[in-house]
């Protein structure tokens, strides 16, 4: 039995494109310093999703989606981040 890979599609509204990218970015109000949440991009709403991060303050790194398994996400805290 083999196991099929999960659909990656980009995170923009509204596509239906296949991620090339793997948009990392941390709200430091709600998560730690070391936690990373994963937006998926195509080459055409990357620059897009990291614009909207970036005047935020989350924006922190874009890596290919292939190199994702390699990046540590951190841990995610218990309810209300106990």
């Amino acid at each position: 039995m083999t196991a099929e890979a999960p659909e990656v599609i980009c995170s923009a509204r509204g596509c239906r494109g296949d991620a090339t990218w793997g948009v990392l970015w941390n709200n430091p109000t709600l998560h730690t310093p070391d936690r990373r949440k994963v937006w998926l991009a195509c080459d055409a709403h990357r620059e897009q999703l990291e614009e909207y991060l970036r005047a935020r303050l989350f924006w922190k790194q874009t890596v290919p989606v292939a190199d994702l398994d390699r990046i540590e996400l951190g841990e995610r805290p218990g309810p209300f981040g106990r």
